[in-house]
């Protein structure tokens, strides 16, 4: 049977649950059965249901090999106090499904639960808006500095930055964005955070899987900073931490034979009982590990497991979104289950179950559980925590490709730049889209985008009737020598030159107007002789 996997979107779960009933009601096999001396058509007994339904499950990728008889036997439970099934004789509700020979049918019509809408955000990109450059402080211009260079200009403003070498530009301000507060760099990993987590998803928007609410900036950069040499969060208070017999419970499991620690006597059965002591404490637990609020964001991730990477990476953005303490319990919890199922010389912990069987069906429910009782929330759990605790050494490392975004931008932020009197806008915005592009290219843009504001600046000292004569060709003299290339393409010749320029009118000093101009001044020249 091929895998049924529901795409990503709200309520998941309820989807997941309609699809089941669907599968089940279309590939139950019914005939004729026999019970108190009468046939009953289009049956099917109780063992012959959870066959079926236990295999049509663990063939199903949304679930998994990992379903047991007996979770399986707990859904046809729920399917027969839903009224999805019924016995013989109408009954339901009341009942309880066995799995044993007693017959039971479809109802004519099967109810499907209707998935429940959320009210749109008021914000329909449920994104917060990141920090820009809208405020900026001048800083005091010091002496011997160059200014920084511009990546992104207008032509305007090229023609702003460029008439520096024609005296055009009186005056320009260095500036930068004010202080970065704590609060401030919180908000920056929630919002980028919060959208590399839609990318990994695939989703157009976060609407019914996670409200921007429930998103602490502060929690993000306490489990990115605040970890020990072996990556597990540091409390900074010690009372939100487990308490210590926990603690030494799961060291005494997790190193078993060698964690002992308090040297208590070990006597038969020792082992279960520190087991027995961990689960009741995580049993008690007011909420699952993963919470409430991020159920649908970890119940859309079990459409990504057949991706390992990916699904990888989206447990890493989820799990940063954790409270501290909740992200510290689970890191410990999915070391003691991964070293409890890889440890050959831990005595059985069950007569009956496997290790990773006996740890999934234990603390599923304590990991991945929804506020409203989900009726597959138990095998949703169990498929998602038997993936985790096979990768548990990587979902809580921090994204790559995240952390470099935050850093690059709050650098970008911190970096001082240059705005012009008179301009309203400045240097610092940055490209909104970026696109690689040939070398050939390039050269070409370069060229072009140098050029065209410099042709239109030459043109503009040239067409100025208001500037005199002297003084244009002052500017044109030093445009020549700041761009000789630019102004040889104007004037190629000195004809071209004449033509527009206006000569310089020769003019002769008063006390030369009455000599030949035609032969050089000699002055009078007289002979002197000496006799001795």
């Amino acid at each position: 049977m091929e895998a049924t996997v529901i795409g990503p979107g709200p309520y998941r779960a309820t989807k997941l649950w309609n699809e089941t009933i669907k599968l089940f009601r279309g590939g139950m096999s019914l005939r004729r059965h026999w019970a108190h001396f009468r046939y009953y058509e289009c049956s099917f007994t109780g063992s012959e249901a959870v066959d079926y339904l236990h295999e049509l499950l663990r063939q199903n990728y949304n679930f998994g090999p990992e379903v047991t008889r007996y979770q399986t036997l707990q859904l046809l439970r729920k399917f027969l106090k839903a009224h999805v099934i019924e016995d013989i004789k109408g009954r339901h509700g009341t009942e309880d499904f066995e799995d044993n020979g007693n017959l039971y049918r479809f109802p004519t019509l099967s109810p499907l639960k209707s998935i429940p809408t959320r009210p749109l955000m008021r914000d329909s990109s449920d994104l917060p808006r990141l920090i820009r450059w809208d405020d900026y402080e001048e800083l005091p211009q010091q002496e011997n500095t160059a200014p920084l260079k511009s990546a992104v200009m207008t032509s305007d403003l090229w023609n702003k930055r460029h008439s520096v070498a024609i005296g055009d530009v009186h005056e320009c301000k260095l500036i930068r964005r004010k202080e970065i507060s704590s609060k401030q760099v919180d908000h920056i990993w929630k919002s980028m955070t919060a959208a590399h987590l839609q990318r990994v998803l695939g989703l157009k928007t976060l609407d019914g899987v996670l409200n921007p609410m429930h998103v602490n900036g502060k929690h993000i950069v306490h489990n990115v900073f605040s970890v020990n040499k072996t990556g597990i969060v540091v409390l900074e208070n010690k009372a939100e931490d487990m308490p210590y017999w926990v603690v030494s419970a799961m060291k005494c499991l997790a190193n078993w034979p060698n964690g002992n620690e308090a040297k208590q006597p070990v006597y038969p059965g020792f082992e279960r009982d520190v087991l027995k002591t961990v689960a009741d404490y995580f049993h008690r637990l007011k909420e699952p590990l993963l919470t409430f609020h991020l159920y649908e964001v970890f119940v859309n991730i079990l459409s990504l497991l057949h991706e390992q990477e990916v699904a990888t990476e989206a447990l890493q953005v989820s799990c940063l979104l954790l409270p501290p303490p909740n992200r510290r319990r689970l890191q410990l919890l999915l070391r003691l289950m991964a070293r409890v199922c890889q440890n050959p010389h831990l005595p059985p912990l069950n007569d009956t179950i496997a290790p990773r069987t006996l740890m999934v069906q234990m603390f599923a429910h304590c990991i991945l559980g929804s506020a409203d009782d989900m009726d597959l929330d138990e095998l949703l759990a169990t498929k998602l925590v038997t993936f985790m605790i096979e990768h548990h050494n990587t979902i809580f490392q921090v994204p790559t490709k995240l952390r470099c975004q935050v850093d690059e931008h709050l650098s970008h932020l911190k970096r001082a730049q240059i705005k012009y009197a008179g301009s309203d806008t400045d240097f610092s915005a940055s490209p909104a889209f970026c696109k690689q592009i040939s070398r050939v290219e390039c050269e070409e843009q370069k060229v072009i985008g140098t050029q065209i504001p410099l042709q239109q600046l030459l043109e503009g000292l040239i067409a100025d009737k208001e500037l005199p004569a002297k003084d244009k060709r002052k500017r044109l003299k030093q445009f020549q020598k700041s761009y000789p290339e630019v102004y040889h393409n104007r004037f190629p010749t000195e004809e071209s030159k004449a033509a527009v320029i206006p000569e310089k009118t020769p003019r002769l000093k008063p006390h030369l107007m009455f000599f030949n101009l035609k032969k050089p001044f000699q002055p009078f020249q007289r002979s002197w002789s000496f006799r001795a």
